[in-house]
């Protein structure tokens, strides 16, 4: 990747102008910047979409002040379409999203538009939160929109498959609702301990021995409750159906690359009675609920960023993010 120059945005009316003061790099940039994800990315554009930053231009009478420290749901809805009144508005057809159709926040500034500001998509910060932890509101958010779907509750028995960011921040929203167990596979050996820092029970090496074995041995025989695919592998997928227990709940959470497909065992599903969902993106609930989560000191977002960098140092910091030796990356005002 190369830094580039580009013009300072250009405001309409009800536009506000943030300095960003911390963008988190997120697996999906990592497969937008690679070219394994395509759909729905204008091009030329500027990727980033979780970010916090400080409001330093207001476009016309506004809710909103200069100086404030906001952060900023990216999905913005239609808000009319079928999707959108069914309550399903991450899955709106004509959704825009910062960092996809609209430039992003790998940059020193960003117009969010009005649109965006009518709609309540931004959120003023409470002292307490950080730029870097309310960057993280969005994967949280999310997180918090497959766990949902999956209808993960008190007294599951969770397996998550992988202790990357986001398999971390669903160990932590999982113990919060009350889980009985949650064990995390992970062939890394620092992110395994990662996980048991961040609230895991259990941890697994795959590669050390029969997974499936393992976790029926952690959940009386029984296997999982809930079983969260947290990397975009698709051989896990047919692994998550494994480990399911019987009614069990399955979550491809993680997005795969374009084209990809996996083989599942169909007969297991049927016979075994388990449910498989998706989960995509978030909504401006989501959004809401998870900063509030983080405001109110249920969820501590504190240690996810290991590793920070200027802006005049995207190349390195995205080569960190792709390495695995992270936890979480941000591009800082610094």
């Amino acid at each position: 990747m190369q830094l580039g120059l580009t013009a300072d945005p250009v405001t309409e009316p009800g536009d506000l102008i943030l300095r960003v003061k911390a963008a988190t790099i997120c697996g999906t940039d990592i497969r937008v910047f690679r070219g394994r994800k395509t759909a729905g990315i204008r091009y030329p554009s500027i990727i980033g979409h979780e970010f916090a930053g400080e409001i330093v231009a207001v476009h016309g009478p506004s809710l909103f002040n200069v100086g404030q420290r906001v952060g900023v749901c990216p999905a913005i809805p239609c808000g009319h379409c079928p999707q959108c009144t069914r309550g399903r508005e991450n899955l709106c057809p004509d959704l825009q999203a910062i960092g996809y159709e609209i430039d992003g926040a790998f940059a020193e500034f960003i117009r969010i538009p009005a649109r965006a500001v009518e709609l309540g998509n931004v959120h003023l910060l409470p002292d307490h939160v950080s730029h870097e932890e309310a960057s993280l509101v969005e994967p949280l958010a999310c997180v918090l929109n497959g766990q949902n779907k999956v209808g993960l509750r008190q007294g599951d028995h969770v397996v998550i498959l992988g202790a990357g960011p986001i398999g971390t921040l669903h160990v932590k929203l999982a113990r919060l609702r009350g889980a009985a167990r949650v064990i995390v596979s992970e062939p890394n050996a620092a992110r395994r301990e990662a996980a048991l820092a961040f609230g895991a029970d259990v941890v697994i090496d795959p590669n050390a021995g029969d997974l499936r074995a393992a976790v029926r041995a952690q959940t009386r025989g029984l296997g999982a409750d809930v079983v969260i695919c947290a990397i975009g592998i698709p051989a896990l997928a047919a692994q998550a159906v494994g480990l399911a227990a019987k009614g069990g709940r399955v979550s491809l959470f993680a997005g795969f690359s374009k084209g990809e497909t996996g083989t599942l065992d169909v007969n297991a599903i049927h016979y075994e009675e388990l449910r498989l969902t998706g989960a995509f993106g978030l909504s401006r609930k989501d959004y809401e609920d998870a900063l509030n989560m983080v405001a109110d000191g249920r969820i501590d977002l504190t240690g996810m960023v290991t590793h920070r960098y200027g802006l005049n140092e995207v190349d390195a910091a995205f080569s960190m993010a792709e390495s695995g030796s992270a936890m979480k990356v941000a591009i800082s005002d610094v």
